[in-house]
């Protein structure tokens, strides 16, 4: 087991710049998932890692070594890749054996580690089968044998579950969790699903472009994000943003969207800038469980509302809303709405908790303020 420091970590591609400037230290045992969308850089930071690609500057160390340049073989690192990267002319014994073969371990210790390493993993039973004859949880687990059976001083995952069914990634998501922190191995998981992040990491990175927008647990994460993006990127459904500008009344501050206006807390107002937020177009963002809905119009439920759509989902409903040509989600149980009408066009009112409320920079993405029951700590990257 071992800390991971990355220290101004930059990967170039000819003139194309894949990561920039990643600075991490993810502490000795813990789980630290790299979350965002398709050609962010996760993966290529996980490859750097692994010494699958050398970095263009910067310093890669696994406790107390430098491994920036070192080839793989030399960094002990385990690792399970996105396409389970099994041999397929080998029996799944055989698969889990090959790294201590590589490294002479004599056969009686061999049988003995893979042994044992099945049983963790359940796959006795298949030990003697090849890739070809097993599931996709199986696959998933033999290659996940493999990484375990090295002794390892961190291990790296790069989407594994991403070719399981639904069911299967959510029965699988416990094990991962258990196993990791019953083995308590330094571990670095790629994902690009925000629940998997969400339901299973210690901390988060969050990247986009290269870059890393936050690191931080999954609850500063969804509760203090550090941009619109990562507002947006976690929670599901999305949280709601707007284009608006802050205004002044008699009655207090209220920011002015397209279509509808939300009032605002004044004390909140005045602690996020005050007198320097009006008048600036900024982006007001809301989660959908944050909206309530109701039938009358009234001081809680202020703003009108038409139903555009209506999205049963079991435990929840979710109503799309149209507010003067604006489309918003909000999120209830389906006992707070069960009575409601569900036809499209239907008349409602909904509400703003200001507790809940976000204002970010229109132009850096950069979150300016938080509402004031979202108060979980620092959100810096």
């Amino acid at each position: 087991m071992a800390e991971i420091r990355i220290d101004n970590l930059l990967k170039k591609f000819g003139e194309f710049v894949a990561v920039e400037d990643v600075n991490i230290t993810v502490e000795d045992g813990e789980f630290v998932f790299l979350l965002g969308p398709s050609g962010c850089g996760k993966t290529t930071t996980l490859r750097m890692l692994a010494g699958l690609e050398m970095p263009t500057d910067g310093r890669i160390s696994i406790g107390s070594r430098n491994v920036t340049f070192l080839r793989p073989r030399y960094r002990n690192v385990g690792m399970v890749f996105q396409d389970y990267g099994l041999y397929r002319h080998m029996t799944v014994f055989g698969n889990i054996a090959y790294p201590l073969k590589v490294r002479g371990m004599p056969k009686a210790d061999i049988e003995a580690k893979v042994t044992d390493v099945a049983k963790t993993m359940q796959i006795t039973e298949v030990l003697q089968r090849k890739p070809d004859q097993l599931s996709g949880g199986q696959l998933q687990r033999v290659a996940i044998a493999r990484m375990l059976v090295r002794d390892a001083d961190v291990f790296l995952m790069d989407e594994p579950m991403s070719h399981l069914d639904a069911q299967l990634r959510g029965h699988m998501r416990a094990e991962l969790r258990h196993l990791q922190k019953e083995i308590g191995v330094t571990t670095l998981f790629v994902t690009h699903d925000q629940l998997e992040a969400m339901t299973m990491a210690d901390r988060i990175i969050v990247m986009k472009d290269g870059q890393m927008l936050q690191f931080a647990t999954p609850r500063e994460i969804f509760e203090r994000p550090a941009t619109e993006f990562v507002a947006t990127f976690v929670g599901e459904p999305q949280m709601n943003v707007f284009d608006c500008r802050i205004r002044r009344s008699d009655s207090g501050y209220f920011a002015s969207c397209d279509g509808f206006d939300v009032p605002l807390d004044t004390a909140w107002v005045d602690t996020s800038g005050g007198a320097a937020l009006l008048d600036r177009t900024l982006r007001l963002g809301v989660r959908p469980e944050h909206i309530s809905v109701s039938e009358t119009q009234d001081a809680k439920h202020p703003i009108k509302a038409k139903l555009f759509a209506f999205e049963p989902t079991g435990a929840e409903n979710l109503y799309v809303m149209d507010c003067g040509g604006v489309q918003l989600t909000t999120r209830t149980s389906t006992n707070e709405t069960a009575h409601f009408d569900k036809t499209e066009g239907t008349d409602y009112a909904i509400g703003f908790d200001p507790g809940w409320l976000y204002l970010f920079d229109s132009n850096t993405g950069k979150t300016l303020a938080f509402g004031s029951q979202s108060d979980t700590g620092n959100t810096e990257a």
